[in-house]
């Protein structure tokens, strides 16, 4: 079996994407002295380099990549070596112009950036294994290998393809799916609309109709783009397995909600070797630091709980947004060790030296323009050497308090079109409960619906419009076992393949919860309703109401205008030994702050009152010992509480009771015992 960490990687991985071919081969010896003196340990290296590898079909010059692999060898730098298949080379695409993509709406895309593939077609699949075989046949026992980098950011930009050699994949793909067309029938409802099929042969993609097409093909499609995709990168992986045994493969993820919508990364995670995950900040006046620490949560909890690598973030800006403002001094130590705390064994970056041509020459990196007389290559020296002092916590796992469930299917579904109304983002309430959950300094676990929920006191469902059957027996069995669940709106209302669940809403959970949902009654835009407590308190909800009916359920808050004036806004259910809570409308940061202050103490989850805001604090333990992270994100000093006392890696001081962590840095303490 491969190792689960890079091979011979002693260190945090520290370094970044190294694009050596845009630069004379005079200046690599200069890269490898500033690569020492900053303290990298790996470089990623050959992602973009298939034009390069093989500039004409068939001819091979691994020449220069021979040179920089020994160069980086002889001064101790580790490998994450790339199979360079997101790029295929322009005479592959001169022979083979069915291998770019055809978008729904019948156009091709042309050759001229990355990620343009059909990921169906014959032509590339043998391009991408043979290119493949030839890398894994060379360097398979180069003694800087440390792990295969397979591909690049999957589904970034284009993960579905709507040509006609994906349309005879689909077929095969439903085929094996459903066996007959008499079950994609059923499962797509194809009565409706006149829609149904005699043959397989009759389904293609859902590609430009006069109106709304059918949803669970839409759904379905999805499904199949992803596994396609998937299908491509077992077939390199595989490749890899067999002549380099031992040596670890991944593709790097983008669990970033915000940036990668078209991947199933629980299905992914149970794939690679060692799950690694790309991350940039969205600067769009938001906490960024929260989104940073949900996505670093999520890329742990997609690889088990184990540890993942943080294989690209920036070191300032970057290019591809409408604004992009530089991070403030500090920023870079801080997101790179809010990542490590949240498990990542390490911080690497996009890219190595800043770029003076190409579409992103304005997008930072670790050797920026100026050079070594900058403020950022100052920081990059600086983070180096505090990973080095951190390397004693590899292996160790981050310990979370509670989980949060989340399903890309969902997703996919949810997001398609003509629902009740558009302004119901899934995402969006992801967000908001993680922040919430955040500003009570509780570290998050995501989960599968359908995962073992039984060692967390508390279940939080933000968004899961589309529920299996067993996810709602699960469910309903971890309230039952003790444990506190709360669910948001417009949840447990279709199973897998969309159709809404048989009887009331929400089919899923109406026993869990202990009510059903007669009508949904979306707010119109800029609409809000008030919502009052038995104490007369209140609370203002938006976008989304509900005629709710408890059946076992108690109000507990109480919708005092709209529509469903004097109808449950928030009810609680306890069934056997936990309680089940539900939130009907779109609460704001104060109403989920209140609602979850209610569960966690059903849940009796320890209060974490003595925590500024915007002061993380997270736990990784494992045989090494117990380390607390305490990340300061705030303008001023903070002290934070100790349960024991400790020695601060950073700064190699002892520290005892209050740890003190100046304004905007990081303190990491080994706990005594």
């Amino acid at each position: 079996m491969p190792e689960a960490t890079p091979r011979g990687l002693t260190r945090l991985a520290f370094g970044g994407d190294y694009n050596p071919e845009q630069w004379p081969e005079s200046v690599w010896h200069e890269d490898v002295r500033l690569m020492r003196e900053a303290g990298v340990t790996m470089v990623s290296v050959g992602i973009f380099s298939w034009a390069l590898l093989e500039p004409a079909r068939g001819v091979h010059d691994f020449g220069w990549l021979d040179r920089l692999l020994d160069l980086l060898h002889d001064n101790g730098i580790r490998v994450d070596l790339g199979t360079p298949t997101v790029v295929p080379p322009v005479w592959f695409y001169r022979a083979h112009p069915e291998a770019l993509p055809v978008t729904a709406e019948g156009v091709r895309y042309e050759f001229g950036s990355r990620g343009a593939i059909c990921h169906s077609n014959a032509d590339y699949r043998a391009a991408a294994a043979d290119i493949t075989t030839k890398l894994a046949e060379r360097y398979a026992d180069h003694p800087a290998l440390a792990m295969w980098h397979v591909h690049n950011e999957y589904g970034v930009p284009v993960s579905a393809c709507y040509c006609d050699s994906c349309a005879a994949h689909f077929r095969r793909w439903l085929e094996s799916a459903y066996e007959t067309v008499e079950a994609v029938n059923e499962a797509w409802g194809t009565a409706f609309w006149g829609q149904r099929y005699a043959d397989f042969e009759d389904i293609n993609p859902p590609r430009l109709a006069p109106t709304v097409g059918n949803p669970a093909q839409a759904l379905d499609y999805k499904r199949f783009a992803d596994a396609t995709m998937r299908e491509n990168f077992r077939m390199e992986r595989d490749i890899l397995h067999r002549l380099a045994p031992g040596v670890p493969v991944t593709t790097n993820f983008m669990t970033a909600l915000s940036q990668c919508d078209s991947v199933d990364y629980w299905a992914w995670g149970r794939e690679v070797d060692i799950v690694t995950n790309d991350h940039y900040l969205i600067t769009d006046g938001r906490r960024t630091h929260v989104n940073l620490a949900m996505a670093a949560d999520l890329t742990r909890s997609v690889a088990g709980g184990a540890p993942w690598i943080l294989l690209e973030h920036s070191t300032s800006g970057v290019n591809w947004q409408a604004r992009n403002p530089a991070k403030a001094p500090g920023q870079m130590a801080r997101n790179s060790l809010s990542h490590v705390a949240r498990g990542s064994e390490g911080a690497m970056f996009f890219q190595w030296r800043q770029s003076r041509r190409g579409a992103e020459k304005f997008h930072s990196a670790m050797v920026p323009h100026g050079g070594t007389d900058t403020r950022v290559w100052h920081e990059v020296v600086e983070l180096g050497a505090s990973l080095d002092s951190l390397s004693a916590l590899r292996g160790t796992r981050t310990e979370a308090d509670v989980a949060v469930l989340w399903d890309w299917h969902s997703w996919w579904a949810q997001n398609l079109a003509w629902r009740p109304s558009e302004d119901h983002d899934p995402r969006e309430r992801a967000d908001a409960f993680y922040e919430a959950l955040y500003d009570r300094h509780l570290t998050v676990d995501f989960a599968h619906p359908e995962s073992d929920l039984s060692r967390y006191p508390l279940v939080v469902v933000p968004a899961l419009y589309l529920m299996t059957e067993k996810a709602g027996n699960n469910l309903e069995q971890y309230v039952e076992n003790g444990g506190t669940l709360v669910v948001s709106f417009f949840s447990g209302i279709v199973d897998e393949h969309d159709a809404v669940h048989e009887g009331a809403c929400p089919g899923a959970l109406r026993d869990v919860l202990g009510l059903t949902v007669e009508e949904f009654s979306p707010l119109l835009q800029g609409e809000s309703v008030r919502i009052t407590g038995p104490d007369g308190s209140e609370l203002s909800g938006d976008v989304w109401t509900e005629f709710v009916v408890p059946r076992g359920a108690e109000t507990v808050w109480t919708y005092a205008d709209g529509l469903t004036a004097g109808q449950p806004a928030v009810t609680r259910h306890r069934l056997g030994e936990g309680t089940a809570w539900y939130v009907s409308t779109r609460l704001g940061a104060e109403g989920l702050d209140a609602l979850l202050g209610w569960a966690i103490e059903d849940a009796q989850v320890a209060a974490r009152v003595d925590l500024p805001r915007d002061v993380e604090v997270v736990r990784r333990a494992g045989e090494s010992g117990t380390y607390l992270f305490a990340v300061n994100h705030t303008a001023s000093d903070a002290k934070v509480p100790l349960e024991a006392a400790g020695t601060e890696l950073l700064t190699g001081e002892r520290a005892a009771g209050r740890l003190e962590v100046p304004a905007g840095a990081v303190r990491v303490v080994r706990l005594d015992g």
